[in-house]
């Protein structure tokens, strides 16, 4: 059985989408089909046929899966069967009287495979926004972000606590509630603190060392949340209410100057990045654990001063690159990286986020910073500048609420159960293993595995995680087949904090049929997801790159392509004018040859810090935003026709023609060379030329709604034929044309000068190699 709608948008009212939607049945099997069996799924996407159920579920008492459509009952004897073990459990006194095969709990209902569980006794707390903002920037780009902090302040709901803490070659914290004057406590910029040492210097040692908790069930207010009733010291001094804070907030933020250490000539700013960040989950920890906080650093520069340090002070030393990395030649990236690594170990156990919005020409340090924003589920957003529309439109969009909003979650749980004969490897995506082992556990690691659980300290609507399973070694399965349900079973629990502060659970269960993909290839083939497929393997070569030594990930891709085509294409053996692929896998070696120019695996023209911030989006978006980092779409505007798809190739370019490119991280409008010209004399500014002034909305109309719906907001970027900006389009289009091949090219197109093969000497490699296998 399949799920209604399962190709329906990103994975329809599951939120889920699957490489194969058939599986093989024996681990022998999986292995041949070459492509990992795995899961996208966004835990908590919003979708309006999702049921909110205010009750409490009904869990297996043998497995704790919860009551879906897939149990079978028995209405006389009031028994639920659990589908994963098969333990006849027995409805509760609340239920028995009234169910029937007429009248059902919506959980039983076929069409409600993914249901959500409010907890409505329970308190909402409220949410924490701490704000790190580093001063060791010039004073134009420190009053842009004091700017956008003041009109983020305003977004925020009245309960929400806000704080401030700023650093240069000092960390300070800004006591907020100090209303006579500003009142600062000073850190060193050269020392790590543990907990206890914040705590104590702050002036909250005994609040800490006594380990409040606020008891959700103490009350509604603030102070119920803030303070312990005998604890005399109270932290809202440093955290303050929206409502109550916004004039204290103000002349603090007016009254801040660039960080007044003198540099000296030849060195970089004394910027403490580390050791802000260290006070901070020190102060968010000590304050609220256990509810859900953000700390929202603003960066605009590399640490160059105590832990967490990526380059020395001396400009003589140029800031770590990739051929640096692989050399083995930068001397502060492990230790970096190991201070963030067990900085991120303290905030998960906190239940709190890291976000991080850096913003400067050169590197800051988001490569060594990618553990804990990662592992802590937080945001990322990397701009030229601080009055750059990237960043001032990205730090917008996550204090909005309505359609805008972005539904940030706190402190979720993903728990994911399955039928017997199916193992899990990991998970790929931002989170935390709980290391809560079981049968279930495959021998083999991706990503976060050995558990069947994880930590997700931030998740929002678009957050997606890729789940790798495996068949476990049976000889029962094929058997099975034959005389029984071919059937099996996938659960996911993802338990949260929503934007309101309330308790939620979000339950999934989906259906999937085994097919003995040695005798029936086609019927598995029916089931194959493209696009996921191609998501999977992106992140998959992510992945292996950044773990595996010395990894040839173009080799590792061609291979496993070549083996796909192998198995799964139609040809005569040694002949490759014979070799035809099934529809349904026929774009997967487009998507394979885009993936291999992709910024995610040649790395050459970016820093550190922009792969590691590719990366990280491409591991939290959905398939649908994740597919166009890989395969960008172009969209052609014209006299002769309406907006339409266009190749993506170079021979899409055109005089008359303008092209829309959208690759997620950037938007451009490329005008061809007779177009540009007609514009630069003013045509459009005419009456007669109404025709010419609507070409040149139509594009830039169809920007703006994508730019609206995406977070980060992406680069949008306005150029002409020949341009020195036509290379942000030029590097993503098929070579078909270049300087080798210039007789070929058509009147007002264009070529471009690489080496890189053409798509259609790609295909026409793969099918030599494909007929010999």
């Amino acid at each position: 059985m399949m799920d209604a709608g399962i190709m329906e948008g990103e994975g329809g009212i599951d939120g889920i989408r699957m490489t194969w939607n058939s599986w093989p049945t024996t681990k022998l099997d999986a292995n041949k089909i070459v492509i990992p069996i795995a899961t996208s799924i966004s835990p908590i996407k919003s979708h309006s046929d999702i049921q909110i159920l205010p009750y409490i579920p009904l869990r297996c008492k043998t497995c704790s899966c919860i009551l879906n459509p897939f149990s079978r009952v028995d209405f006389s004897v009031k028994i639920w069967i659990c589908p994963f073990c098969f333990h006849r459990n027995q409805f509760p006194p609340h239920y028995s009287p009234m169910i029937s095969d007429i009248n059902l709990p919506a959980e039983l209902y076929p069409h409600f495979t993914t249901v959500e569980y409010s907890f409505p006794s329970q308190i909402p707390s409220c949410p924490v926004f701490l704000f790190v903002l580093d001063s060791c920037i010039i004073n134009e780009e420190l009053e842009f972000v004091k700017s956008a902090i003041k009109q983020a302040i305003t977004l925020l709901p009245d309960n929400a606590l806000v704080g401030l803490i700023s650093f240069g070659t000092q960390v300070q914290v800004h006591e907020l509630g100090f209303s006579d004057l500003s009142k600062v406590y000073v850190f060193r910029g050269n020392k790590e603190f543990c907990k206890e040492e914040v705590l104590d210097q702050l002036g909250l040692s005994s609040f800490g060392q006594r380990g409040i908790v606020p008891p959700k069930a103490a009350g509604n207010s603030i102070d119920h949340q803030l303070n312990n009733n005998n604890n005399i010291v109270s932290i809202n001094r440093f955290l303050l209410p929206a409502s109550d804070c916004q004039y204290a907030l103000d002349s603090v933020l007016d009254e801040l100057q660039p960080d007044q250490w003198q540099v000296e000539t030849g060195h970089r700013a004394l910027r403490c990045t580390g050791v802000a960040l260290n006070v901070a989950a020190g102060l968010v920890g000590a304050c609220l654990p256990g509810t859900g906080a953000r700390i929202i650093a603003l960066v605009g520069g590399p640490c160059t001063e105590g832990p967490g340090t990526i380059v020395s002070k001396e400009l003589s030393e140029p800031i770590r690159s990739h051929k640096d990395l692989d050399k083995d030649a930068a001397p502060h990236f492990y230790k970096a990286v190991k201070f963030y690594e067990n900085l991120s170990k303290q905030l998960v156990s906190q239940g709190h986020v890291l976000d991080l919005f850096a913003s400067a020409l050169d590197q800051v340090g988001v490569a060594e910073m990618k553990v804990v924003v990662e592992k802590t589920g937080g945001l990322v957003v990397l701009a030229e500048s601080f009055g750059h529309p990237v960043f001032k439109d990205s730090f917008k969009r996550i204090f909005e609420d309505g359609e805008q909003s972005l539904g940030l979650s706190f402190n979720g749980t993903f728990e994911v159960n399955c039928s017997k004969d199916i193992k899990i490897q990991g998970i790929i995506g931002p989170c935390t293993s709980l290391e809560k082992k079981g049968s279930s556990c495959a021998d083999t690691v991706i990503g976060q595995g050995n558990t069947t659980a994880w930590k997700l300290c931030g998740l929002d609507r678009s957050t997606s995680l890729t789940v790798f399973f495996d068949i476990s070694p049976t000889s029962e399965r094929l058997n099975s087949l034959e005389t029984s349900n071919s059937q099996f079973y996938l659960q996911f629990q993802t338990n949260y904090q929503n934007p309101e502060g309330q308790q939620r659970l979000r339950v999934t269960t989906v259906a999937r049929k085994w097919v003995d993909s040695t005798a029936n290839p086609e019927e598995l083939l029916e089931g194959f997801d493209q696009e996921t497929a191609a998501v999977v393997m992106a992140r998959l070569t992510s992945l292996k790159m950044e773990e595996e030594e010395g990894f040839d990930a173009t080799r590792w891709l061609d291979r496993s392509l070549i083996r796909l085509c192998s198995r799964f294409g139609d040809y005569r053996k040694d002949d490759p004018s014979s070799f035809i692929l099934n529809p349904s896998i026929s774009i997967f070696p487009e998507f394979m040859f885009n993936l291999r120019r992709s910024q995610f695996i040649q790395v050459f023209n970016n820093s550190p810090d922009e792969t590691a911030y590719f990366r990280m989006l491409l591991n939290r978006e959905n398939v649908t935003n994740a597919v166009v980092m890989i395969q960008p779409s172009l969209i052609a505007y014209s006299f002769s026709a309406p907006p339409a798809p266009a190749l993506l190739d170079v021979a899409s370019i055109a005089a008359d023609r303008i092209l829309l490119l959208d690759s997620y991280f950037s938007v451009v409008i490329f005008h061809g060379l007779t177009i540009a010209q007609w514009r630069n004399m003013g045509y459009q500014n005419e009456p007669e030329h109404k025709a010419f002034t609507l070409l040149l909305e139509a594009p830039h109309e169809e920007a703006k709604l994508i730019i609206k719906d995406r977070f980060p907001v992406p680069r949008l970027v306005v150029c002409d034929q020949h341009g020195s900006q036509a290379r942000f389009l030029l590097a993503k289009l098929n070579p078909s044309a270049t300087y080798n091949t210039v007789q070929d090219v058509a009147d007002g197109s264009d070529i471009i000068f690489t080496d890189d093969v053409s798509l259609q000497v790609f295909f026409e490699h793969l099918q030599r190699l494909a007929v010999q296998s």
